[in-house]
């Protein structure tokens, strides 16, 4: 058995580029639109040149609007502005940022637009954008789970009290290249999706048909993965890389990543993720960490927003609880961080959740950053929002009684047939 569970992980660990990291960065984490938004609003408002803005929703409400009017007032005063959304995230605020935005001067595309209920029968639709990303002038990079959206706004469940936890990390030095370059393919690939007759007419009356089709080519090319062997030693601080997950080249870098950095634990792994449903390898390695003295905490949500994700999670407490992990559920508002640490300086923020949605069908990204500064800024907000969790029992579990079988085993059926009607096949 344990032949075989090598054998998966090491399979997992081929298909995957490794993390490939720069030296010489800057990282300052932001906790909430409240602190990011002001941060992007200044680095917009000083840009020059170009702006590249990525995200899944974009709802102009609240302390968004004046990040929407900084967007607005950088492409009046002759900055390119490209904003690419997710057509289904965004779906309810298309007409008003094409109003405020478009009408300006920004370069607006959508990520596979819904525009009538069939939309959802074309292949690939349940492959969303859910990635957040926005590059100024090649100078500084926002990256993170944080979507443009006011902290105490929900589009399901309205306002709240308590704003919803999340983070974002603002960036500087070579980092910012690779991220650049993602964020500007994702738009290309947009937008040549949306006008795909009017780019191929223009290739094809083009003077110079070849020059203008590799100038597209060079535009929808995503960051490369690391050749087998790169590794963080030897860099100056602050180290980090940028890990994206597509459906090309980088299917499954994050959770590799992920899977990587927990097989190398020695005395923690703290994981949040609002939807947690990992796959088989990533659970393996996460029991096994437990079971050898890592303490292994998870922070999920304890303020439900969708049934299902919440009844995912929970069907595998009973493993997780049996095996040493402890379990905690964040109650104060909504929970929507997606973030890692693992020892002393290991540490990773970004969009992906812990499920099949993200780490097999979603473009995701994530920056991995390895430098103890950061990791005890990030660990700290951690424990301060472990302080006001409730811990799960584990003198509740009973993983073998037929009700946790039957619960187990009707979420992995789920899991499986929505995964089949992705197009993805094999076993997760």
């Amino acid at each position: 058995m344990a032949s075989e569970r090598d054998a998966l992980t090491g399979s997992l660990m081929r298909v995957a580029p490794r993390t490939l990291y720069s030296g010489g960065n800057q990282a300052t984490l932001h906790r909430g639109g409240e602190a990011l938004f002001p941060a992007m609003v200044s680095a917009i408002g000083r840009a020059r040149h170009e702006i590249w803005l990525a995200t899944y929703i974009y709802d102009n409400t609240g302390s968004v609007s004046v990040l929407t009017q900084a967007l607005a007032d950088a492409a009046q005063r002759g900055v390119r502005v490209n904003l690419v959304v997710d057509g289904f995230g965004s779906r309810s605020s298309l007409p008003e940022l094409r109003s405020r935005l478009a009408e300006a001067g920004v370069q607006l595309t959508v990520f596979r637009p819904l525009h009538r209920w069939w939309s959802w029968l074309q292949p690939g639709q349940l492959r969303r954008l859910h990635q957040k990303l926005c590059v100024v002038d090649g100078d500084v990079a926002f990256i993170g789970g944080i979507n443009l959206l006011d902290d105490h706004y929900d589009q399901v469940h309205g306002w709240g009290e308590n704003p919803r936890l999340d983070f974002a990390v603002e960036l500087r030095g070579p980092v910012v290249e690779p991220i650049e370059q993602a964020t500007r393919a994702l738009w290309t690939r947009a937008s040549i999706g949306r006008n795909f007759r009017r780019e191929m007419t223009a290739l094809a009356t083009s003077a110079q048909p070849v020059a203008r089709a590799k100038r597209m080519l060079r535009r929808l090319r995503m960051p490369k993965g690391a050749k087998p062997g790169d590794e963080a030693h030897n860099l100056p601080p602050v180290r980090a890389a940028f890990v994206m997950r597509d459906n090309l080249r980088q299917r499954r870098a994050i959770e590799r990543s992920y899977i990587d950095a927990i097989r190398k634990a020695r005395t923690r792994v703290d994981l949040v993720s609002p939807y947690f449903y990992p796959g088989r390898a990533f659970m393996r390695v996460l029991v096994a960490a437990a079971r050898r003295g890592v303490e292994v905490r998870l922070l999920l949500q304890g303020k439900i927003d969708y049934r299902i994700a919440a009844l995912a999670a929970r069907a595998l407490y009973d493993v997780l609880l049996t095996n040493g992990v402890r379990v905690f559920e964040y109650t104060p508002a909504f929970l929507h961080a997606k973030v890692g640490l693992i020892d002393d300086e290991w540490a990773t923020v970004g969009s992906s959740n812990i499920d099949p949605l993200s780490l097999l069908l979603n473009l995701e990204a994530n920056v991995v950053i390895r430098d103890a500064g950061f990791n005890h800024a990030l660990g700290a907000q951690f424990d301060n929002a472990l302080s006001v969790s409730r811990e799960i029992d584990p003198s509740q579990a009973r993983m073998r009684s037929l009700q946790g079988v039957l619960r187990r085993g009707f979420v992995a059926w789920v899991a499986h047939i929505y995964l089949r009607v992705a197009g993805i096949t094999g076993r997760y």
